[in-house]
């Protein structure tokens, strides 16, 4: 088991938490455990409960679109330093899109309940930790939007 100090210290190491007051990373800590995940593991599904959110410390995540009767559409290819996950931000508190782990995947996963309460009850955490997440969220809605340009997009010309 990862002791708490340790947490502190991958935090510490994550770009996500650059910049971050030191007090709002020890908030953030008491949320967090460390997770691993084997090529080809799930860390969520479309469509289940968003619990927590990811920040990737090594390995590589697909975000993927399931469709009927064909391979997964990859949205976007997560590595080292990537965030993963933001349903949780809002109602209905559901993933959007499946998340799978390409090689061997580590993340700090961060329990949604408790990081919400921490963020209701300290605004300064709940503004940073947006904040950061703005930026994935537009992110994410870009390559899904770039995705479906590929797929349903003029077809090109041949010369």
């Amino acid at each position: 088991m990862v002791q708490i100090e340790n947490l502190g210290r991958i935090l510490e190491e994550h770009p996500f938490a650059q910049g971050l007051d030191p007090q709002l990373k020890e908030l953030m800590v008491g949320c967090a455990a460390n997770e691993r995940f084997d090529a080809g593991q799930y860390l969520f599904r479309e469509g289940q409960d968003a619990k927590k959110f990811y920040l990737i410390r090594s390995g590589s995540v697909a975000v993927e679109i399931y469709s009927a009767g064909r391979p997964p559409i990859v949205v976007e290819s997560l590595h080292d330093g990537d965030v993963l996950g933001w349903s949780w931000l809002m109602p209905p508190n559901k993933w959007t899109f499946d998340a799978r782990a390409v090689t061997l995947t580590r993340a700090l996963s961060f329990d949604a309940t408790c990081l919400t309460r921490k963020m209701e009850s300290d605004h300064a955490l709940g503004y940073e930790v947006l904040r950061r997440f703005v930026p994935v969220m537009a992110h994410r809605l870009h390559a899904a939007r770039m995705q479906m340009l590929d797929l349903y997009g003029p077809a090109k010309k041949g010369k």
